[in-house]
C-alpha cells in the first residue's frame, strides 16, 4: 500500500527537527554545558537555571531524533499504525508544550506531527 502524500516527508522533517534541536542545544548552551562538565558533570544541573535548561534541551533532542527515525522506518515499511503512534505522541506533547509556553519551539513540531497523525488516520 503506498504511503499517503507527505507522510514520508513529514517523517524526515521530524527527524530533521530532532537534529536541529541538538545543534541548537550545543550552539545556545555551549557555555553552561562546558561549565557543568568542568565541574564534574554529575549533579551539576540543579543550579543555575541555565544549566538545567541546557540539560533538558540536550535530552529532548535525541528523543525527537528517535521519534523521527521511527516515523521514517514506519513510512518505509508502510506501517500506518506506527505512524499514528509516533504522530499522536509528538502531537500531544507539542500541544501541551505550546499551551504551556506559547512562544516555544513546540510550534515547529505541531504541524509536522499533526500531518503524520492526519495521514495515518486517512485525512
Amino acid at each position: 500500500m503506498p504511503m499517503p502524500p507527505m507522510t514520508t516527508e513529514a517523517a524526515w522533517a521530524l527527524l530533521a527537527l530532532g537534529l536541529g534541536h541538538v545543534a541548537y542545544t550545543f550552539a545556545k548552551f555551549r557555555g553552561p554545558l562546558r561549565a557543568a562538565a568542568g565541574d564534574g558533570f554529575t549533579n551539576q544541573f540543579k543550579w543555575p537555571e541555565e544549566r538545567r535548561t541546557a540539560l533538558w534541551f540536550a535530552l529532548f533532542g535525541p528523543l525527537l531524533i528517535l521519534a523521527g527515525h521511527t516515523a521514517v522506518h514506519a513510512a518505509a515499511a508502510g506501517d500506518m499504525a506506527l505512524i499514528r503512534i509516533v504522530g499522536g505522541y509528538v502531537f500531544t506533547t507539542s500541544v501541551i508544550g505550546v499551551a504551556a509556553v506559547p512562544k516555544s519551539p513546540f510550534l515547529l513540531s505541531l504541524p509536522v506531527s499533526g500531518l503524520l497523525l492526519a495521514r495515518s488516520l486517512g485525512l
